[in-house]
């Protein structure tokens, strides 16, 4: 895969950066696992605005994609390898011996016609979904569950992955992405290797038109704003806001931590995420 720079026909074109979708095998995707996905331009259940600078875009359907492998035991091909206008990855289309078909999260280095498989007792190879218990330390994985029996939440983005440290009673101890260390049970389904697409970082939209197209609407400046609207608004002539940078509601947004660790899941973790160098 490939990332291709458009030619500067226009000041809009000239920072545009874009994918070549070389390794698309398919356009449209499979009917039967599509879902109309209706958009709620950043609004709740009671028409309020929860989220900023949402609305718009352009017209999607959801894939249906399987995060906890259900199909276990059930040999499986790849079909297609396919665009997903929801996430930052491809998703693969699975063909099973017993005729069904399913997406996957696209593992890197897997292609049209490589066997994929969940459950116990198979080999440590890309695209195998199998229990912690049974993967080996200092392997990449990906598509992790939080908790046994329920969805894969962690590493799912694209060009990430997790690594095994090590096991501990009913523990698994993994590395996140984000450098943060904490365990999970070894009850816990995850798939081998690394998610596609590692290049989706380097995309550059060079233009406000390809983030609405995205559904991104303009965002207006705290202190651009009244004081009714924002903390950090009001003033007379452009001030800087007079006073560190804060959410609508008060609450610090640079370097505060707001995470709650009493939480069952944040007493899981064993070494907290290390600020990166700039």
């Amino acid at each position: 895969m490939a990332v291709k720079q458009y030619r500067p026909t226009s000041p809009a074109r000239r920072h545009c950066k874009g994918f070549t979708f070389e390794e698309i095998t398919r356009k449209k995707p499979h009917r039967a696992l599509l879902v109309p996905l209706r958009k709620k331009g950043g609004r709740n259940n009671q028409g309020r605005i929860t989220v900023k600078s949402r609305g718009g875009g352009e017209r999607r359907h959801y894939r249906l994609i399987d995060f906890k492998r259900k199909k276990r035991g059930v040999p499986g091909r790849i079909a297609s390898v396919e665009y997903d206008p929801n996430r930052s990855c491809r998703i693969a289309l699975v063909s099973y011996a017993d005729g069904d078909y399913g997406y996957i999260i696209h593992p890197e280095g897997l292609s049209v016609g490589d066997r994929v498989g969940a459950g116990r007792n198979l080999p440590i190879r890309t695209g195998n979904a199998m229990p912690l218990s049974d993967i080996p330390a200092g392997v990449e994985i990906h598509n992790v569950q939080l908790y046994p029996q329920g969805r894969s939440f962690v590493v799912r983005s694209a060009g990430t992955s997790a690594q095994l440290l090590a096991k501990e009673d009913k523990w698994a101890v993994i590395r996140l992405p984000s450098s943060e260390i904490r365990k999970f049970d070894l009850a816990c389904f995850a798939t081998i290797g690394r998610v596609s697409n590692a290049e989706h970082k380097e995309i550059s939209l060079g233009k406000a038109g390809r983030a609405r197209h995205r559904g991104r609407r303009p965002r207006v400046r705290a202190v651009a704003m009244n004081p009714v609207d924002h903390p950090m608004g009001g003033g007379e002539g452009k001030s800087s806001g007079g006073r560190h940078p804060c959410s609508p509601n008060g609450k610090p947004a640079k370097g505060a931590r707001t995470r709650n660790l009493k939480r069952k899941s944040g007493q899981l973790i064993v070494q907290r995420r290390k600020r990166r160098r700039r």
